[in-house]
């Protein structure tokens, strides 16, 4: 009560937020094409579905690829035009959800194939099920935008306009309540949850070694004991190595999507024919630079 707090920054001017250019149009050294490599990749990635045979009465499967690799790609490209997320702890989320999506589609392909359906009606069921709850909210605090959000839940959660039968699933997967990790394990991408996917979570949900490595550091006062306080410095950012990994992610992902879903070899080849090198090979690293 009689003494301050004392930051490093106190004693130290420089000790600051270390990334000195941080004007909004400033792009790391070498990191200048990666969103337009994850544009071109993604936008390849829906060439080559819709170049290729597909199965119209049987369109669950293709939806749910094409859906999950297009939210991915999205995050990517999103996340690649703000250097300031390209950091762990502003970042984890994108790597999680590379990983995530990953899973779900490897281990879907291993199941029946009316799992994609399941996948789509226990997230039509969430939709109602948040509808409802919506309607739990007062009637003064409904604003315009918060009735419209609410009206398109109810639209992509009931199935009939006259007798809606849609099920709100309540556990905690469309898999029958089987967890993301038992996923992992059984479709054989055990290693990349518990050397990825775990971090990067720890992250997202606040565990309390990432809130202390990222948002805290040490009092400088002696009577204060050390304890720790909110750090008023922000992560780096910047990271073009840990961007480039979410490019090379996103890539293995939307070929192993292509390479479950049986897409044609031509259409696939000729949607990347851009990435090919004068031997025939592909080269994701000559693109990038």
């Amino acid at each position: 009560m009689t003494t301050r707090c004392i930051r490093h920054g106190d004693r130290d001017p420089d000790h600051g937020d270390p990334r000195k250019p941080t004007d909004p149009g400033f792009t790391p050294e070498g990191g200048e094409h990666l969103r337009q490599l994850a544009t071109d990749l993604l936008s390849s990635y829906v060439e080559a579905l819709e170049t290729s045979p597909a199965r119209l009465y049987d369109q669950e499967r293709q939806e749910v690829h094409s859906g999950l690799a297009a939210r991915a790609g999205r995050e990517v490209i999103t996340a690649l035009g703000a250097p300031d997320l390209w950091c762990m702890e502003h970042g984890a989320h994108i790597g999680r959800t590379l990983v995530e999506v990953r899973i779900y589609l490897q281990w879907m392909a291993l199941q029946d194939p009316s799992i994609y359906r399941a996948y789509q009606e226990y997230g039509a069921g969430k939709a109602k099920l948040y509808t409802r709850l919506a309607g739990e909210i007062p009637e003064d605090w409904m604003r315009p935008d918060v009735k419209d959000a609410v009206t398109e839940l109810y639209r992509l959660s009931h199935n009939d306009d006259v007798l809606d039968h849609r099920v709100v699933d309540t556990r905690d997967s469309f898999a029958g309540g089987k967890s993301l990790r038992a996923m992992a394990e059984e479709c054989g991408l055990l290693d990349l949850y518990r050397h990825a996917y775990y971090l990067a979570s720890g992250v997202t949900h606040s565990e309390w070694w990432s809130v202390e490595t990222h948002c805290m550091e040490r009092c400088l006062n002696v009577l204060h004991r050390g304890h720790l306080i909110p750090s008023l410095s922000l992560s780096a950012g910047g990271n073009v190595q840990l961007a480039s990994s979410w490019v090379d992610q996103l890539y293995a992902l939307i070929r192993r999507s292509l390479q479950m879903l049986g897409t044609a070899e031509e259409s696939v080849n000729n949607a990347f024919s851009w990435l090919s090198t004068e031997d025939g090979s592909e080269d994701l690293e000559q693109s990038r630079k």
